[in-house]
């Protein structure tokens, strides 16, 4: 087991060690490395190649879900699946569920579709059939408490839904590997001599179905190398169990322990905050993670006080450390616990003209567009995939209406079959006269059938783009989305023609593209990753990057740590070790900053700091929260002296009292809000006039300005004594007029 610290170099270690099996005359087809992404996956397959040349193309690799979903396709027949069969993913799996709960004449408020998917993910990956979820005694219990008694029957329909189109989701893929396993003895020994050596990267983020796989696999050999750090364990809302990685030890006892401690990536200052962090985690494998670079800025904290004012504090600073240091946007990100935390950072870029990009929206292949011409290709390999067919149907419009596509699907569910076999047999399963249209798409699709067969997959894709109608559809749209979804079609089949052209691979069918496609993610997806802007994305998103300047924002408490976090130590380990990740993405330089006040559902509330900044180590951090005005639009900068902090009882605490000769002008991290005068009341702001002298009930005594704005929109720009200048809209600020100087 290899301990990799953050930055530590894991990817070379393991990129070599394969390198040696296989110039020690280990045969490649023997090796087996499971990853969890498709980018780690190809940086480690180049790597390899580099070192030993063509031989790491016969190196079993990929990620949990592309390996085993390969060994699913050559062994499907054994479990009653198609060897073409369709990956559905979360947009096909949530229309089943719709689906379903219409039939069923569910509530779809109470039976979410959300959490039916969450639950049978759940089941799935802890191995538990809809069969053995619905006699689970325990498990009915809480479903009948929760008032959804029928979560078990919604499970057992969802399964066969899929089983009769032929499709498996993404839980499906583990989920059916472990059953082949268990039911066919031959196939688990077969692909336990095939893969004498196995390596598994990031063994902290298993879970148990993918921990049970592995442990079969080599239980013939036990020659299998694990490499993860358990103190950046931050899935498990993925079902991943960090219980794997502590107790590794228990499964194998004559385990050989390596330590990769030294950080490759950050400044001396920033490990060392990590170190600080992750030191109060009980839970965990004790390591020395140290760096040999130089100490490196301190980290700043700023303290904001509001969301929005966060967002400016953070868009400025980026603006100054790329004008001063010369740098690049791509440089620098933005990390925040929730996605609705991007709304403050957006409008600060996008008011200071900064480029930047969000990670994590929608994915290339997640457009319609996309998914409408995927649909097609799914359609003409599996004919069985409703999903898909339902999709199409219809698309460009060729006059198969609702009420006939819907007398589709209900024949074949009297009838125990597919969609599909009811189209290509109309006069057998529908009454009355049948539409030309429904025979002529089932002709047009048996034609893709035979073209695919001595077609390339650059070839076929855009004969079934042409023929099918839809490429034309999009040229005809000549606005301006019309023209961009044209562009993604054209996009796609660039990237189709790539893949035709290819050397590294034999089989070049559009059936074969389809189950590399079927297995990507957003990030495998960018097409503008290298592109100058700044990084925005959420914590989980960031692990495995790394950037020279991060900004980790919204440190307060219930909002990271998450409130839900709150309730038991395992939770809140875990959000500690979110904030260790997102402190180790930084090389050069780190910011953390916090709001005292944010909006939430449509109510502002006041917000403490996060713990997390009270478990840091005072001596490596630069507390910034002196502003001074500097325009009339709100902006801030920071004064150019610097308070000198100090710690009591683990609590941040007013500074040290500066000579007289330097006076500065402090604040507590943790000061409290403005206390209102007695008899504080709301003024008649109608007539407010610049010059005259107010109160906020929360930023204390203020002088307004400016004016802007016509009524009721009036904006007043006012300087507060304690925080500095602020803009407010009148008919929402609750101000007392103190005088009218």
């Amino acid at each position: 087991m290899i301990i990799a610290g953050a930055g530590s170099g894991k990817t070379r270690v393991i990129t070599y060690r394969v390198a040696h099996l296989i110039r020690s005359g280990v045969d490649s087809f023997n090796i087996l490395v499971l990853t969890f992404t498709n980018k780690a996956s190809r940086e480690m397959r180049e790597r390899i190649t580099h070192v030993v040349g063509p031989e790491a193309k016969n190196i079993w690799m990929g990620t949990f879900h592309s390996v085993f979903s390969k060994i699913l396709r050559v062994e499907a027949d054994k479990i009653g699946y198609p060897s073409n069969f369709t990956i559905y993913d979360t947009d096909d799996s949530k229309s089943v569920i719709r689906a379903i709960l219409k039939e069923m004449n569910l509530d779809d408020k109470l039976y979410s579709v959300n959490l039916i998917l969450n639950r049978i993910s759940a089941a799935k990956n802890n191995l538990v059939s809809w069969e053995e979820y619905q006699k689970n005694d325990q498990i009915q219990a809480d479903d009948i408490e929760s008032r959804r008694p029928l979560l078990g029957a919604i499970y057992q329909n969802f399964v066969q839904r899929c089983y009769r189109a032929g499709a498996m989701d993404f839980d499906d893929l583990l989920f059916n590997t472990n059953l082949l396993f268990k039911r066919y003895p031959d196939a688990l020994n077969k692909y336990q001599h095939k893969f004498k050596y196995i390596m598994v990267d990031e063994y902290q983020d298993t879970n148990f179905s993918q921990y049970l796989i592995v442990k079969k696999l080599a239980a013939v050999n036990e020659n299998i190398c694990v490499v993860g750090d358990d103190a950046q364990s931050i899935y498990a809302f993925r079902g991943a169990n960090i219980q794997n990685i502590l107790n590794f030890e228990k499964d194998y006892p004559d385990l050989k322990i390596f330590k990769l401690e030294q950080n490759y990536r950050s400044t001396q200052n920033i490990v060392n905050v990590a170190n600080s962090i992750i030191a109060n985690n009980k839970e965990q494998l004790k390591k020395n993670v140290f760096s040999e670079k130089e100490n490196g800025d301190k980290i700043k904290v700023m303290r904001a006080f509001s969301d929005n004012e966060e967002g400016k504090l953070v868009a400025e600073e980026i603006m100054h450390q790329r004008t001063t240091k010369g740098m690049r946007w791509n440089d620098f990100a933005i990390l925040y616990r929730t996605n609705a935390q991007s709304r403050s950072m957006e409008e600060a870029l996008r008011k200071m003209g900064t480029p930047y990009k969000i990670y994590g929206g929608l994915s290339f292949y997640q457009r319609k567009e996309i998914k409408d011409l995927i649909a097609y290709f799914r359609l003409t390999f599996n004919p069985s995939d409703e999903e898909a067919l339902k999709r199409v149907i219809n698309y460009p419009r060729r006059g198969i209406g609702d009420t006939t596509i819907d007398k589709i699907i209900v024949a074949a569910d009297q009838h125990s079959i597919t969609p599909w076999e009811v189209i290509i047999a109309p006069e057998k399963y529908l009454e009355g006269r049948v539409s030309a249209s429904v025979t002529g798409f089932a002709v047009m699709i048996q034609s893709f059938q035979v073209l695919t067969k001595s077609q390339s997959a650059y070839e076929a894709a855009l004969y079934i783009a042409q023929h099918s109608g839809l490429l034309k559809d999009l040229y005809e749209d000549k606005s301006v989305e019309g023209l961009n979804r044209y562009e993604n079609i054209q996009e796609l089949l660039n990237g189709i023609k790539e893949f035709s052209e290819r050397e590294d691979i034999e089989e070049k069918g559009l059936d074969v593209f389809m189950q590399d496609i079927a297995l990507l993610t957003n990030d495998d997806n960018d097409k503008n990753k290298d592109a100058d802007t700044v990084s925005l994305m959420t914590i989980h998103s960031s692990k495995g990057l790394e950037f020279p300047q991060v900004y980790v924002v919204g440190l307060e408490e219930n909002l990271f740590p998450s409130q839900m976090a709150l309730n038991s130590r395992t939770d809140l380990e875990e959000e500690r070790r979110l904030f260790y990740v997102a402190v180790t993405r930084a090389e050069q330089k780190l910011s953390l900053s916090y709001a005292t006040s944010r909006f939430k559902f449509g109510t502002l509330i006041n917000c403490e700091p996060s713990r997390f900044l009270d478990e840091i180590d005072a001596q490596y951090l630069e507390l910034d929260f002196t502003a001074k005005p500097v325009n009339n639009t709100g902006s801030l900068n920071y004064d150019d002296e610097r308070s000198a902090w100090s710690r009591t009882d683990d609590k941040f605490s007013k500074p040290k009292p500066k000579p007289a000769s330097a006076p500065v002008k402090t604040t507590s991290i943790l000061a409290k809000a403005h206390v209102p005068s007695a008899g504080f009341k709301p003024s008649d702001t109608s007539n407010l006039q610049v010059g005259m002298e107010v109160e906020h009930e929360r930023f204390g005594f203020g002088k307004v300005i400016s004016l802007e704005g016509n009524k009721p929109d009036i904006k007043a720009t006012i300087f507060f004594k304690e925080i500095g200048q602020k803009q407010l809209l009148l008919k929402f600020a609750k101000l007392s007029i103190i005088t009218n100087n």
